[in-house]
């Protein structure tokens, strides 16, 4: 299997918390209400946090509080050139995250350049494929062509990526990819945002991803709630179903 294959602590399935937050105070308390839910497999950090504290004090903050995975996000890492794919991987080990999601919009050498520099730095690179909002490919009136998603898939399989991002927000596009491209592939991780305020539902999402390994990416349904830990514990009551 994969390096990187147990994550998520060999859990099936079970909800990333997107923790798109300002402050450090305010991840610390996203992070250690994760922690105390043992179906929160990791935490996802994005540009915004990371420019505004750097990577390295983001990452420890969270560790502060919590024994979970870090995931990092850049939005969008793999649009650059290949030469930055190990400079950016040994960038992001150095802070302390587990793994980094890529969307290779640049191409298949920055792909391949992206991949191994995660596996090399003992990063799990994830790779996103398709994203959660509308006019994203050709025939949503999007820029990128139809096709490009499932070739990006047969390459990162290639590369031994074991790990995906697919939208929460389109159950149809998840079960192609679940029923098609990772049919009978052992250890698929299919990771999917826009759960929550973007429209997603981790019960169709789920029965999407099926049989595969499953985690719905929900930032602002938890931490702009009225009260996040009755906001979590709605969507763990989700999963358990």
């Amino acid at each position: 299997m994969a390096v990187g294959s147990d994550l998520f602590c060999g859990r099936e399935c079970g909800i990333i918390i997107a923790a798109d937050v300002t402050t450090l105070s305010d991840l610390r308390r996203l992070a250690a209400l994760g922690s105390s839910v043992r179906e929160v497999g990791g935490i996802k950090v994005g540009f915004s946090l990371a420019l505004r504290h750097g990577l390295p004090a983001v990452v420890g903050a969270i560790k502060e509080v919590a024994e979970l995975p870090v995931v990092y996000d850049h939005q969008k890492a793999g649009t650059d050139i290949p030469q930055m794919g190990e400079s950016f991987s040994l960038v992001c080990r150095e802070a302390g995250a587990q793994a980094v999601i890529i969307f290779p919009h640049s191409g298949p050498k920055v792909l391949e350049a992206f991949v191994k520099g995660a596996f090399e730095h003992g990063l799990v690179p994830v790779v996103g494929l398709v994203m959660t909002h509308p006019a994203y490919l050709q025939s949503e009136g999007g820029y990128l062509r139809d096709d490009a998603p499932g070739l990006i898939c047969e390459s990162a399989l290639s590369l031994g990526v074991t790990h995906f991002v697919l939208p929460g927000t389109k159950p149809d596009v998840v079960r192609r990819f679940s029923e098609s491209a990772f049919a009978g592939i052992e250890g698929v991780t299919i990771m999917m945002p826009g759960i929550g305020t973007q429209g997603g539902s981790i019960m169709s999402a789920f029965e999407a991803a099926t049989p595969h390994r499953r985690f719905a990416i929900v930032g602002s349904a938890i931490y702009a709630a009225a009260d996040p830990k009755v906001a979590l514990q709605n969507l763990v009551k989700e999963v358990r179903t």
